[in-house]
């Protein structure tokens, strides 16, 4: 997926003996977009902006060994090895203890011949991690302004982790000129440095620049064109975190000593098998407890009580990654922590005061968020129409941020219908869900629409459950009333195999329990999402409601 940028210069940033100036080049292609202010909070600022940087970077995928030397070698000289080898036994191992003899000086020749080419090429690459850095990865996070904050979010290189800090207006002072919206910024990987330049005694500017939007000659050499293409599945991967974040979640407040301690922990040691998991051991009115695997260590976090009426053990899975919270424990009050099973996704939402950073994780590291866990199949999916939707859209924009519960008090509307608006419309890259603020907010994830035709069937599951529906395989037994939604019991035709299937949805129209007779269901529980047969029966009820 394509998308254009075109920046006005570059971002940069400027010091002197007592000021610093962060200057930040916008999309000159989307709709003016500016702010401009002074830091009041410099270091808690700077602190989390970093933690933002180590998301970024973030890339915990297996890197094989590259073997294409050693098999273009195997390749030049199987054949002659194996002629010699049929030929005479003897002489072939003969010939191997010359050959290798041989090798042992060509390599070390070759070792001393090549040794300041390597060390060259070392220095080079040593240059080029710390002053070009946007030759190894592109770094271009989304900013949002808002009447009450400015947001920056961003995912990481291996699309397992999504970063998002947002700055209330005390974090600024001086807010000389803004205009709301969002914008795609031209941040170049060298700035993480000079944001370590940020003190309390220098005076220190943020601008997103609105001269930006002010040239009127597009040909100028000022301006930098780049078009980006961009996988789906970061696209998908963004508006799946939206969707995770609206699902029923076990919810504990940790003290930010406790997090210290389980990531000192996590430092201490490395695991050199598996299990490799968190195993979160929650109890009503006791303190929250962690087991750490493989070795079955056990962390009780005294500080932090946990405040549900269920006692729940969850285990997580990619563990390392909450060192991306390191750098914010200095100033943390306290840590949301937001579960929504074994093997699901997980939030941790760092408490700054007026700076509040949200880490969310997806359920292990080699499972991004667009591929493995289809959560917009999960969260309310009842049919709104199209006047409807706009509707409830636009009465979202007149504030720019609102709840569910106050769109749903303004417009009258049941509050799974305003729930449903507006995940269509996340699912359109235009609205986010603020899980710190508990609200959603208009953020365009991209000037052009997104192409819906295209990621309408983000998964093949919900391709086939709508074939399954179309041809007339699924049938409804019964539905009844369970806790605060309802419970749903149904038979769904599939090669020849009739298959029970049963769903729970809460009052919220969100899954939130479900059993299937199908190997995929056996396999993998919830933890890839919902099967075929579950996304079929749930639209064949919506279809009779």
């Amino acid at each position: 997926m394509e998308f254009n940028y075109r920046f006005l210069g570059s971002s940069a940033i400027s010091h002197s003996a007592n000021q610093s100036e962060l200057s930040f080049a916008p999309d000159t292609l989307r709709e003016p977009t500016y702010f401009v202010a002074e830091l009041a909070q410099h270091l808690p600022f700077r602190e989390a902006i970093s933690a933002l940087n180590a998301v970024v970077v973030a890339d915990l995928r297996f890197q094989p060994k590259d073997r294409t030397e050693y098999l273009a070698w195997l390749k030049q000289h199987e054949q002659r090895l194996l002629a010699d080898y049929l030929v005479e036994q003897q002489v072939v191992d003969r010939r191997l203890d010359e050959v290798r003899a041989e090798l042992a000086d060509v390599r070390k020749q070759q070792s001393q011949v090549m040794a300041p080419y390597y060390k060259a090429q070392n220095t080079y690459f040593k240059w080029l991690y710390k002053h070009d850095f946007d030759a190894w990865f592109v770094l271009d996070p989304v900013i949002t302004v808002h009447p009450d904050q400015v947001m920056f979010e961003c995912f990481s290189q291996d699309e397992s982790a999504y970063g998002c800090l947002s700055c209330n207006y005390e974090v600024f002072k001086n807010i000389t000129d803004q205009a709301y919206g969002t914008t795609n910024i031209d941040y170049s990987a060298g700035l993480y440095n000079e944001f370590q330049k940020i003190r309390d005694y220098r005076k220190t500017e943020l601008r997103i620049e609105p001269a930006g939007f002010s040239v009127a000659t597009s040909g100028s050499e000022q301006f930098k064109e780049e078009k980006i293409d961009l996988p789906d599945s970061w696209v998908r991967g963004f508006l799946q975190v939206s969707s995770a974040m609206t699902l029923p979640m076990v919810e504990a407040v940790l003290h930010p000593m406790d997090i210290h301690n389980l990531l000192f922990h996590l430092k201490r040691k490395k695991e050199r098998h598996g299990p490799r998991s968190l195993r979160f051991q929650l109890l009503p009115g006791k303190p929250v407890k962690v087991i750490i695997e493989p070795w079955e260590q056990s962390i009780t976090f005294h500080r932090s009580i946990f405040q549900g009426t269920e006692e729940r053990e969850i285990r997580i899975w990619g563990r390392r990654r909450l060192l991306m919270l390191e750098r914010l424990l200095p100033y943390a009050k306290q840590f949301k922590m937001c579960l929504l099973g074994t093997g699901m996704p997980s939030f941790f939402i760092a408490d700054l005061g007026d700076l509040r950073f949200t880490l969310g994780l997806s359920g292990w590291s080699s499972n991004d968020w667009s591929r493995m866990g289809e959560f917009n199949l999960m969260t309310s999916r009842e049919e709104v129409d199209a006047d409807t939707q706009a509707t409830v859209f636009k009465q979202l924009q007149k504030s720019w941020s609102a709840s569910t519960d106050q769109l749903a008090v303004s417009l009258k509307l049941e509050r799974s219908i305003i729930i449903s608006a507006l995940s269509a419309y996340s699912q359109a890259g235009r609205v986010v869900y603020d899980l710190a603020s508990d609200v959603y907010r208009c953020r365009e994830l991209s000037r052009e629409p997104l192409p819906i035709d295209a990621l309408r069937f983000a998964s093949p599951q919900e391709e086939k459950a709508q074939r399954l529906l179309t041809a007339g395989l699924v049938k409804l037994k019964h539905q009844t009333p369970y806790a605060d939604g309802i419970k749903l019991v149904g038979q769904v035709r599939d090669d020849g195999k009739k298959l029970s299937v049963e769903l729970i949805i809460d009052s919220d129209r969100r899954l939130t329990q479900a059993s299937c007779e199908c190997s995929h269901f056996i396999r993998n529980r919830l933890y890839k999402g919902p099967c075929e047969h579950m996304l079929a029966l749930r639209l064949r009820a919506e279809a009779d409601i």
